[in-house]
């Protein structure tokens, strides 16, 4: 699986969030410039992860962006799930009638348990310990 850059830039901005989190509402422009990302792209990712109760919005001049939960309440296996179009290692795993042979398939069952996995993995670790 080759993560997308959706997925690579919305970790970083949740994890520039999380170290400005106590200093208010985080600009746009600010992540932006700090992460090297346009400001369109950082838009564009923002939407989902604010309607997705990650991050919430403050309008107005001193408006921007912030965390809606704790670093240590997002994994980086919610925001592949929501950022990725597909999660699993191969098509089969999450549309097994796709494939006629799925049903008695070792290998699809090779692929399900290290999708399996992967998202383990990705659940067990936070935005906090991105940033710790």
């Amino acid at each position: 699986m080759k993560l997308s850059t959706r997925s690579r830039c919305g970790t970083r901005i949740l994890m520039d969030l999380a170290r400005l989190q106590n200093e208010g509402p985080v600009q746009v422009g600010e992540i932006s410039r700090r992460q090297s990302i346009s400001v369109k792209y950082v838009e564009q990712i923002i939407r989902p992860l604010k309607q997705a109760e990650l991050i919430n919005s403050v309008r107005g001049p001193k408006g921007g962006h912030m965390l809606a939960k704790k670093p240590e309440e997002i994994t980086l296996g919610q925001i592949v799930r929501l950022l990725e179009s597909s999660i699993d290692l191969a098509e089969c795993v999450g549309n097994p009638n796709m494939c006629p042979i799925s049903t008695n398939c070792r290998i699809r069952v090779a692929w399900q348990d290290a999708t399996e996995a992967l998202y383990k993995s990705l659940d067990a670790t936070t935005i906090a310990d991105l940033i710790g």
